[in-house]
């Protein structure tokens, strides 16, 4: 059985036998990455078996595209990234305090610390070569579910990977960004938003979502999209890609219950969906020739760090960092003047009513590089 689909075999299970499969997964697999970190470290040459990174998806990997667009799903402003010493505590427009997972998974694979956003007009291919984000907040794989915050479709997305990719052969020649764009890891996040900020916010659905009268069947056209999209990538030389499921969005603090507790309905839907996203990934990985698919499981290690938060440096895991209800605020909401914002966001899972800490992101990326990921070191 495959690292992953065990781990997902356990949830909903023990959720103590979870933790421990992951702790033993830990002693057994982390010996090639830690080696790796300590190369970096030492400034000792690494060889490169995953020459880029290139992201897509939504504001969980955006790296600040959004800052460069005209839209309200932005977080280029204090105290985003107060806490990204790389960058010196300034915003730059990722939706947390510090480093996204993408940032630390870059890091592990020897890459740059930091993935630059594609549309950052100072960034150049000698940047962009290692790697790239394509990624916007507020992004959804169905197109309605972008429209309604005027930020990147996933299409626009691709659009800009294209544009790019011609750019890398000018830059590297035709051979070597072959190379590059062949033994690059492509890491696609999404899909909470479709539900989110779409079938369940909007009255009947936008768009799309309104022609589907449940969750189930709407997840099945977000689902038809993914495969689309992977097949797009796969068509423009993609061959090692990383497809990330959706984490238990019922136990967003936005998403809990007044009395704080996850909303079961919400974290179902993304259960079912992550399955039926397993059973895509198998039927790619069997009809795309030379590709290697694998499952991003973001569901089984957030359920693990809020069921087991000690195990994780984590006191809060119920509400956001930012604001002062900690359930609502974030974007324009979690601002400098936003009064009460904890003084350590690393003893929280979440810094505003969305999105993770630098904390549970490490954790998350830390997860992927020990369970799936680790294939492409």
């Amino acid at each position: 059985m495959a690292i992953d689909e065990k781990a997902t075999n356990l949830q909903g299970k023990n959720p103590q036998r979870k933790y421990m499969w992951y702790t033993n997964m830990s002693m057994r697999r982390y010996a090639p990455i830690i080696v790796l970190q300590l190369c970096i470290l030492s400034g000792e040459p690494v060889a490169a078996k995953v020459p880029a990174l290139l992201v897509f998806g939504d504001s969980t990997v955006d790296t600040g595209n959004n800052n460069y667009i005209s839209t309200v799903v932005r977080s280029d402003f204090a105290p985003y990234g107060r806490d990204l010493r790389l960058g010196n505590g300034q915003p730059t427009g990722r939706f947390s305090n510090g480093r996204l997972t993408v940032d630390f998974i870059s890091e592990a694979f020897g890459l740059p610390p930091l993935v630059p956003p594609y549309l950052d007009p100072s960034a150049n291919m000698s940047s962009l070569a290692s790697g790239a984000c394509f990624a916007s907040a507020g992004a959804g794989y169905d197109n309605a579910t972008s429209d309604l915050m005027s930020v990147l479709t996933i299409w626009k997305e691709l659009d800009y990977f294209k544009e790019y990719a011609a750019k890398l052969r000018s830059f590297q020649g035709e051979e070597k960004a072959q190379e590059t764009l062949t033994e690059a890891l492509y890491l696609v996040s999404m899909g909470t938003n479709d539900f989110l900020e779409n079938y369940y916010a909007v009255p009947h659905g936008h768009g799309n979502a309104a022609k589907y009268p449940t969750a189930a069947a709407y997840g099945g056209y977000v689902l038809g999209v993914a495969e689309s999209f992977v097949r797009a990538l796969h068509a423009l030389g993609a061959r090692k890609v990383d497809l990330n499921g959706m984490p238990p969005m019922g136990c967003l603090p936005m998403e809990r219950t007044l009395g704080g507790a996850c909303t079961e309905e919400y974290n179902a839907v993304a259960e079912d969906y992550n399955a039926g996203l397993r059973a895509v990934i198998d039927r790619l990985n069997g009809e795309l020739g030379g590709a290697r698919i694998v499952y991003g499981d973001v569901y089984g290690p957030v359920s693990d760090a809020l069921a087991h938060p000690a195990a994780y440096g984590l006191e809060n895991v119920e509400v956001g960092c930012c604001g002062a209800t900690w359930r609502f605020e974030m974007g324009y909401l979690c601002n400098a003047r936003t009064p009460l914002t904890c003084a350590d966001a690393g003893k929280f899972a979440f810094w505003d009513a969305i999105h993770p800490t630098e904390r549970l992101h490490r954790a998350l990326a830390d997860a992927k590089m020990n369970t799936t990921l680790h294939v492409f070191l």
